[in-house]
């Protein structure tokens, strides 16, 4: 066997939305590192900073503001990339909200902004990108689900609709551009060090003055197997894989990353 480097992205673009903080960042940190010219999407105006930050490193890196939930927006920064980059090989649709209530808690607006930023944000980026690969010769796009999207969770009803919507959409993406040598699969975290889960435990009340972060963060791990929360960097890793040529033959796949908490 002739040995060959799976793991390089050289010369692959990969767009990456939400990826000014937490799993995003990190997983543009990481193709980069293995090769990948990244472009960051994400409406916090920091990601400038983040991409210089790549740039100094000897990465290749720009920075797209953009909403996902508005089609006029992603069909125009698509455009853009496309025309930076010359093509896209990966798509990482990261961008995610969620609102801890249930669902006769959910103010109408709040489902809405669930639904929009986590569902139609990914399928607005894939219908853009899609075609783009199809005409490059194909390409990976992974998608972030949720553990929760799998088996459901208390206090969470729109964030678990979104989750759960993306893995099945995931399926249907994968049957469909098969044939265009798209490979589509979801990524699903358990509970990671994340702005957003540091945010619900305050949304749920479970953080307060006399309990920290800290201590928050440590119990959310200690139901799983390997006994310990997860970090941006784990999940990053899945995507990696997911990314690179190890993958070839996976597509479809809802891929679960959370210390066997679901096992």
């Amino acid at each position: 066997m002739v040995k060959k480097d799976m793991l390089s992205l050289k010369n692959k673009v990969a767009v990456i939305t939400g990826a000014t903080s937490g799993i995003g960042l990190e997983t543009a940190l990481l193709l980069s590192t293995y090769g990948a010219k990244i472009a960051m999407l994400d409406i916090n105006d920091t990601g400038k900073k983040e991409a210089q930050k790549i740039k100094e490193a000897g990465g290749i890196a720009e920075f797209y503001k953009c909403d996902v939930t508005q089609k006029n927006e992603v069909e125009k920064v698509v455009n853009e990339i496309k025309s930076d980059f010359g093509k896209i090989d990966i798509l990482f649709n990261n961008a995610g909200v969620t609102v801890r209530k249930n669902i006769v808690e959910l103010e109408e607006k709040e489902w809405d902004f669930v639904i929009d930023v986590g569902l139609k944000g990914t399928f607005l980026l894939s219908k853009f990108v899609i075609p783009i690969m199809i005409e490059a010769g194909g390409g990976s796009i992974i998608n972030t689900g949720s553990g929760w999207g799998l088996k459901g969770g208390d206090q969470a009803a729109a964030y678990c609709a979104v989750k759960g919507g993306i893995v099945n959409l995931t399926r249907a993406m994968a049957i469909d551009f098969g044939p265009q040598n798209i490979r589509v699969n979801s990524v699903n975290p358990g509970d990671t060090d994340t702005a957003m889960l540091r945010d619900e435990g305050i949304q749920t009340g479970i953080v307060t003055d006399e309990k920290s972060q800290d201590e928050y963060l440590s119990e959310c791990g200690t139901d799983r197997p390997l006994k310990r929360i997860g970090m941006p960097n784990d999940i990053a890793n899945a995507v990696l894989y997911l990314a690179c040529d190890l993958s070839s033959w996976v597509t479809g796949t809802a891929l679960v990353v959370d210390g066997g908490g679901i096992a």
